[in-house]
């Protein structure tokens, strides 16, 4: 039951990134007025140009929760990249939906992260010191 789990979450999370990055690449103009006045004092300008990154970022993201070595990455990243939205987006529909999803790229990153790797990178840290 759990791998049909993970699946139908994984499924969910990569669906809606993808075509979040879509819609995102069909309008950054449109997405881009959402963005908080502070947040985009830190943007570079035009904020169009930073809105079609995030939009092929969130593309990226979905297929990399489709990709089994990838998943733990791909959500880690997704969690990131929510995090800073609900942090720099101005519309409360939006923040209450990406928290949501924010806490289910958390869960999957728990779950599927490549913990391994980071434990011997500061394995190797600590012996080469």
């Amino acid at each position: 039951m759990k791998n049909i789990a993970m699946w139908t979450l994984r499924g969910g999370l990569a669906v809606t990134f993808i075509w979040i990055g879509y819609m995102v690449l069909q309008n950054p103009a449109g997405w881009g007025k959402s963005i908080q006045p502070w947040a985009l004092q830190v943007l570079p300008d035009p904020v169009e140009n930073f809105m079609v990154l995030t939009g092929f970022f969130d593309i990226a993201i979905g297929i990399m929760l489709l990709i089994n070595p990838l998943v733990g990455i791909g959500s880690a990243l997704g969690a990131l990249h929510l995090a800073g939205v609900v942090l720099g987006i101005s519309s409360s529909g939006i923040i209450a939906r990406d928290l949501g999803l924010l806490g289910a790229c958390l869960a999957l990153a728990i779950e599927t992260f490549p913990w391994s790797l980071v434990d011997k990178f500061f394995h190797k840290i600590g012996r080469s010191s």
